[in-house]
């Protein structure tokens, strides 16, 4: 079991007692990971550190959990509860929150997020629906922007299909940190693989972008570190050791690893980078780029 530093770069937390999260309440969904009825169930900061167990999780980042889209504030604000309460041990140390960027009161949402001091960042998924054409809307771009001009970082979840899409997005907001959730969605057939590293390789180009290295579970419920280590590879290869953040998206990818093997399966992955390079890819990237 490894000793070192580490930082889970992206977790959720979530509270169905008191906060509405949609497809952990209501009738369950059709998502990539299948049946999901194991996590329908609360997920609270003391189960979050129960997991963690003996490992040495120094901080961590919350990411929005999909919670009801009409109160997005409410669930930063029950974060913010939970990092400020002694018993937290000031988990989440950063904040993801939620903002609809394609609707017109998106700045005020952004700025009422705002007054949660371990706000760090805004994401709003755009891999289904409609949401997957929302780059291309201006409205939607202007909503970005203003999110950037707040100092906040962007978790940017997209399919492989629109990673090159994504492209002139980042490049129009170049003071604006982007962070590219798990891994950029790398599909197992190969053609498709073949592409994901092509564009994968020229979003590198672009020095605002960081990668997460994280929720392989959603698209192989029986990923191994063997199988993940081509990815792992490539991303690390087109953007460095200090543009990469490990993160567990516990407690979706409890489903497939407990939480103790994720950590291992990553750190088998870089087994052959230096003592310096695993402290910046499993720790202070994520604070730095999170600035916590």
């Amino acid at each position: 079991m490894t000793t070192k530093r580490l930082v889970d770069g992206h977790h959720h937390l979530w509270n169905l007692s008191d906060l509405y999260y949609p497809w952990l309440t209501d009738q369950p969904r059709s998502l990539p990971y299948g049946d999901y009825a194991s996590i329908r169930k609360n997920y609270l900061v003391e189960d979050f550190r129960r997991d963690i167990g003996s490992l040495n999780v120094v901080k961590s980042v919350h990411v929005q959990a999909e919670h009801d889209s009409r109160r997005p504030v409410e669930e930063t604000r029950w974060l913010q509860s939970v990092a400020d309460h002694p018993g937290s041990g000031g988990f989440p140390h950063a904040i993801v929150a939620y903002v609809d960027l394609s609707r017109p009161d998106a700045p005020g949402v952004t700025e009422q997020h705002r007054q949660f001091a371990n706000l760090r960042g805004v994401r709003q998924m755009l891999h289904f629906g409609e949401a997957q054409n929302y780059l291309e809307s201006a409205v939607w771009r202007s909503h970005l922007a203003h999110v950037g001009r707040c100092g906040l970082s962007f978790d940017l979840m997209i399919q492989a299909a629109r990673l090159n899409d994504a492209f002139a997005v980042i490049a129009a907001n170049p003071d604006m940190m982007f962070i590219l959730n798990h891994a950029g969605c790398p599909p197992n057939q190969s053609d498709a693989l073949s592409l994901w590293r092509t564009d994968i390789r020229r979003l590198a180009e672009l020095p605002n972008l960081a990668v997460k290295l994280s929720g392989f579970g959603m698209f192989d419920r029986h990923w191994t570190a063997q199988s993940i280590k081509p990815i792992v590879g490539s991303i690390i290869e087109a953007f460095g050791v200090d543009r990469c953040i490990f993160g567990t998206n516990f407690p979706v990818d409890s489903m497939m690893k407990d939480y103790q093997s994720i950590w291992a399966d990553f750190e088998s992955c870089v087994s052959d980078c230096s003592a310096a390079e695993q402290e910046l890819l499993f720790a202070a990237n994520a604070e730095r780029i999170y600035r916590i």
